[in-house]
Formats: structure tokens, C-alpha cells, sequence
């Protein structure tokens, strides 16, 4: 491995800052840390990093900022398909990984890397997400997994580490934080666990507000481009505020419960305040200006889309096809919904579009109809029944006659 160039996947966390000191102390390899920002880091963070990365041992450090693009090739799709995996998680990592991992992939082939390096461990989803795009982008390129292939522990990582003078939080090092704009994961020795929850201090951002706030979010074509009357060009813009604003409530926080790419159940915390609420308004909103089976129909594809999404299968041109279909379902689904965040939960109160079909010019559900007559009802319900009703009458005689 002497003197090869390889590309590292660098979050400046414990996982990858001991793949730096490994590869370029203990290998020899030319070693360029590459960041790929997804909304997480601020220019602060990112300056940090780089430092970090430097000291480590790597001759060179890029940030590549992907949030944008991450928002316009991912994030809006996983919106008009109200994407939650197994009904609670936002795919806040998985989604981030396929934009990380193609990110990391073009700086490789750009820089005539021999190998590119990640810090995934050998019991995740992630070391299959990135090896799936590397080999697919970049075939010619060793990959490179030290965490994977020594089976390190944490508790490894950080001897390692401080015996080779490196000054970090290990204490934060409990936890492995992963901040996105569509979302934070955070993983530990709870979610190691079937039965214990993770402690108030393990999620990154407080619970400060105790008050009750009513927000607007406006939507154009099913993406958000207004909060409380103010307008966004950039929907990332409009995401980060309402973030701002529902954080502190501590909403959004759960623990997802999901099976791993590799065949085994895995548990991991989140806070998605902005991510949780756009996609139930969202929802609210088609449920008013959709037809009942175009609602059907994006379920299907989308809890379809989502799940090969988190299994790393972003590159599949079948995902493609869907995003044309979620995204051709979006030309009504434009208005306002409206919402109240209160501590550690949301209610989402009502809805007002040009588009909504739940007008009163064709009827009242439950009350009177203005489009039908009560012998235009007994008609249809007389033919929408008949075969229910003939598979019932031929079966009873048939039952006589026994």
C-alpha cells in the first residue's frame, strides 16, 4: 500500500479520524480527506475538520458541498413520496450516504486515486451503501475498510488513538452523531439494546421551547417554499428554518427499529423536527387534492422506492423511472397547511388549496350532496354490488343443496 493515493471518506469522527492515522502513519499511503457536506456542518465545523484531518496525517483535505444536490436528486423525492421507513424514520442517513458516496467516488476518479477508503464497521448498512457506489463508479479503485476488516471496537478506536497523541472529545465519542439536513442519527450503548431508551444528553439539540407555536408551510408542486409568509427560491433555505424553529420543541425524536441490509435487526436514534412535520403536511395536503388512487399507487411505489434507498441501491435506473412518477403526481399538490408545535409533538390543523376536492359544490361527507340524487346512489350501489351479490346468492343455494 506504500506511497498509494487513496481518497478517505472523512467525517472527523472517531471512525475515520483512526482510518487517517492508520492509513497515512502505519501504511504509508498518500492519504486526501474529502468531506462531503450534506447541510450538517456549518463553515465553522468545516474548518475544524479540515484541521483535524491535517493533523491526522492527510496530505490534503476537500469539502465538497453536496446539500443542494442532495435536496434536488434525493431529499424531494423521499417528500412527495411521504417516505418513512417502517412508518417512523426519515432515511436521514441512508439518503445522505448515496450522495456522500457518489461525491466521494467522483473526487477519487478526479484525483487519480489508486484506492478510496471509508470508516463503515463489518455490522452496518453503511459499509454496503458505499462499497455498492465505489465499485460502481469507480471499479478500477481498491477499497480500503480498516474498522471493517480489524473488527475494532469503540473502545479500540480510542486507545488507538490516544496512543497516538490525538486530542479529541472521546467522552462525545460515546456517541456516533450523524448530522444532515434531513436529519441526526445518533447511535450508542442504548440503541445496542432491545429495551433502553437514550438519555435526554445523547441528542445534539436541547429541548428550550415549552410554548405553543403556529406555523404555515407553503407548498408549490410538493415542495416547501414558504414558512410563515415568508417565500424561499431554495426549499434547503426553507427546510433549515423550519428546523430552527421545531428543534428546540424536541420534535421529531424517536428510535427506529429496522432490518439491516446484511440480515439483522438494528435500532438507531434521530431528531428530524423539519424532515417529520414536511412530510405529514405533505401528506395532508395530497390527501386533499389527490385522487384515492394516485394516493394508492404512490404508497406503493414509494414504501417501494424508500427501502431500496436505504438498502444502498440508489444507482438502480429503476429509481429513475419512480422519481418521473412521484414527481409527474405533484402538479396540484400546491397550497398551505397549517401547523402547531408544541413540546416533543406537532398537530397538523388544516389545509387550503386551489386544488382541494373537498368542495362543497359537490356535497358535505355525511351531511347533503349537491351533484347526485338519493335514486342515482341506490342505482350505482345496486350495480357496484352485483357481483358480491351473485357470488353470495349461486354459494347459498349451492350450500341448500348440500
Amino acid at each position: 500500500m506504500k506511497n498509494k493515493k487513496v481518497v478517505l471518506a472523512f467525517s472527523g469522527g472517531l471512525d475515520t479520524s483512526y482510518c487517517a492515522i492508520y492509513l497515512s502513519k502505519l501504511k504509508g499511503m498518500e492519504v486526501h480527506a474529502v468531506t462531503v457536506n450534506t447541510g450538517g456542518f456549518s463553515g465553522e465545523e468545516v474548518i475544524a475538520i479540515e484541521k483535524h484531518a491535517l493533523s491526522l496525517g492527510a496530505k490534503s483535505f476537500h469539502c465538497i458541498d453536496e446539500t443542494d444536490n442532495y435536496y434536488s436528486s434525493v431529499i424531494r423525492f423521499l417528500v412527495y413520496g411521504n417516505i418513512l421507513k417502517n412508518s417512523t424514520y426519515p432515511l436521514s442517513v441512508s439518503a445522505e450516504r448515496m450522495s456522500q458516496a457518489v461525491a466521494a467516488a467522483n473526487h477519487a476518479r478526479l484525483i487519480g486515486a489508486d484506492a478510496i477508503a471509508h470508516g463503515s464497521t463489518g455490522a452496518g448498512n453503511d459499509q454496503v451503501r458505499f462499497d455498492m457506489v465505489f465499485q460502481t463508479l469507480i471499479p478500477e479503485a481498491e477499497i480500503i475498510t480498516p474498522i471493517r476488516d480489524m473488527k475494532l471496537s469503540r473502545a479500540e478506536e480510542i486507545e488507538f488513538l490516544k496512543s497516538h497523541g490525538v486530542d479529541m472529545n472521546f467522552e462525545k465519542a460515546k456517541y456516533s452523531i450523524n448530522k444532515g439536513i434531513w436529519g441526526t442519527s445518533v447511535g450508542g450503548k442504548e440503541t445496542l439494546t432491545s429495551d433502553q431508551p437514550l438519555p435526554e444528553d445523547a441528542f445534539p439539540t436541547k429541548v428550550t421551547r415549552k410554548d405553543k407555536v403556529d406555523v404555515t408551510l407553503v407548498f408549490k408542486k410538493g415542495e416547501l417554499v414558504g414558512l410563515n409568509g415568508k417565500n424561499y427560491k431554495n426549499p434547503v433555505d426553507a427546510i433549515k428554518a423550519l428546523q430552527a424553529i421545531a428543534g428546540p420543541f424536541g420534535i421529531g425524536r424517536d428510535i427506529h427499529v429496522g432490518d439491516t441490509i446484511i440480515g439483522i435487526k438494528g435500532r438507531v436514534g434521530f431528531e428530524a423536527a423539519a424532515p417529520l412535520i414536511i412530510i405529514k403536511a405533505h401528506h395532508l395536503l395530497e390527501k386533499h387534492v389527490l385522487t384515492k388512487w394516485q394516493l394508492y399507487w404512490k404508497e406503493q411505489l414509494a414504501s417501494w422506492y424508500g427501502n431500496w434507498l436505504h438498502e444502498g441501491q440508489y444507482l438502480d435506473p429503476v429509481m429513475r423511472n419512480i422519481e418521473k412518477f412521484l414527481e409527474e403526481t405533484q402538479a396540484n399538490v400546491t397550497g398551505e397547511v397549517y401547523v402547531s408545535l408544541q413540546p416533543y409533538r406537532f398537530e397538523l390543523n388544516g389545509i387550503t388549496s386551489p386544488h382541494d376536492l373537498m368542495s362543497d359544490k359537490f356535497g358535505s361527507y355525511g351531511e347533503m350532496n349537491n351533484a347526485w340524487t338519493g335514486d342515482d346512489v341506490k342505482g350505482f350501489a345496486k350495480i357496484f354490488g352485483n357481483q358480491s351479490a351473485i357470488y353470495h346468492k349461486v354459494n347459498a343455494e349451492k350450500e341448500v343443496q348440500q
